[in-house]
């Protein structure tokens, strides 16, 4: 009987440690899987939040170009923005729900940026470029385009936003293959840039804004009253909104700067439109910082914010200048 017990006991303990080791095991086993989940999610996340170079926009068909006309290079420049966000490695992110998308935020930061560029520019195409007065009628393909372009760029599903951007992007694609066959308008006139040009100078004067709130100062004009500071953890997300926005105006005003070649010529603002490409170039140069730096102006630790300010108040001035000279007779 003492016998019976001594090796029952044996028998239990004996499968008590070999339950304590198995599990140890697979606590190792999903510690091992869960790190390596976590590595890939990483380099996959850095892969995807690398931003697409200035000479990565495939704009031009290869081949022959002679179907090309006036609003081609404004509208394939258009087309091309919109593929970069739906077909960039990762594709559009900013409705991501599962890792990494989900824990990166300087991409739709990014997205966000080129988006509203797009906006301005399809909103513009079919209140003004292509239409020949204000009584002419709108665009069918260009009215289908804006409102999808516009849509909800954080929604996930009933509907993606990506299946309203290609929706989008395919009216934009009709609209183009009409044009170059003769069967759609675009009207390069001096005032249809200027409505669009006064757009993008709201939207870089407002950015701009945005930037310098990295650093609250006392306005002269509010009664002494401070003006709200950008939270930290909000900074690098204006900056990648700002860079992404002058990214996607780069790729649209060399676009104008071809279709609208005449209007420049005759207004003698050829000159001033290089010159605000150059300035939003400057804003696209290698981050060679980790992260968004927020020193004070004059401090040991850099400002990001405001050099791209600085930047973007440069061109939003050349803008202003530009619209002066398309609206002269």
């Amino acid at each position: 009987m003492k016998f019976s017990r001594r090796k029952q006991g044996t028998t239990t303990a004996s499968g008590n440690r070999l339950d304590s080791e198995n599990g140890r095991l697979l606590g190792k086993i999903i510690a091992a899987v869960l790190i390596v989940y976590l590595l890939i999610c990483l380099l996959v996340g850095w892969y995807w939040s690398r931003e697409p170079d200035l000479d990565d926009l495939t704009v031009l068909p290869v081949g022959n170009t002679e179907m090309l006309t006036t609003g081609s290079h404004t509208a394939r420049t258009l087309q091309a923005l919109v593929g970069t966000l739906l077909d960039k490695p990762g594709g559009f992110i900013s409705n991501d729900i599962a890792p990494p998308g989900i824990w990166l935020d300087n991409m739709p930061s990014w997205e966000f940026g080129v988006l509203v560029q797009v906006r301005d520019m399809t909103r513009s195409m079919r209140r003004d470029m292509a239409r020949s007065q204000s009584q002419s009628t709108e665009d069918a393909d260009l009215s289908r385009a804006e409102p999808r372009f516009h849509f909800d760029h954080n929604s996930w599903v009933m509907p993606a936003s990506e299946s309203e951007y290609r929706d989008g992007r395919k009216a934009l694609n009709n609209y183009i293959t009409r044009l170059e066959s003769g069967n759609a308008s675009f009207y390069a006139r001096a005032d249809n840039l200027a409505g669009w040009v006064g757009d993008a100078s709201t939207r870089l004067g407002s950015l701009s804004q945005r930037l310098s709130a990295s650093v609250a100062r006392t306005p002269l004009n509010d009664g002494g009253r401070e003006r709200a500071k950008t939270p930290w953890l909000e900074i690098d997300n204006v900056f990648y909104e700002a860079r992404g926005s002058a990214w996607a105006l780069v790729h649209l005003l060399r676009a104008v700067e071809k279709d609208y070649a005449d209007v420049l010529n005759n207004k003698n603002a050829l000159v001033s439109l290089r010159q605000i490409i150059r300035e939003l170039e400057a804003t696209q140069a290698p981050m060679w910082s980790p992260v968004i730096l927020n020193g004070g102006g004059f401090g040991m630790l850099a400002n990001h914010s405001l050099v791209m300010a600085n930047y973007l108040s440069r061109a939003n001035a050349g803008l202003i200048d530009l619209r002066r000279l398309l609206e002269q007779g």
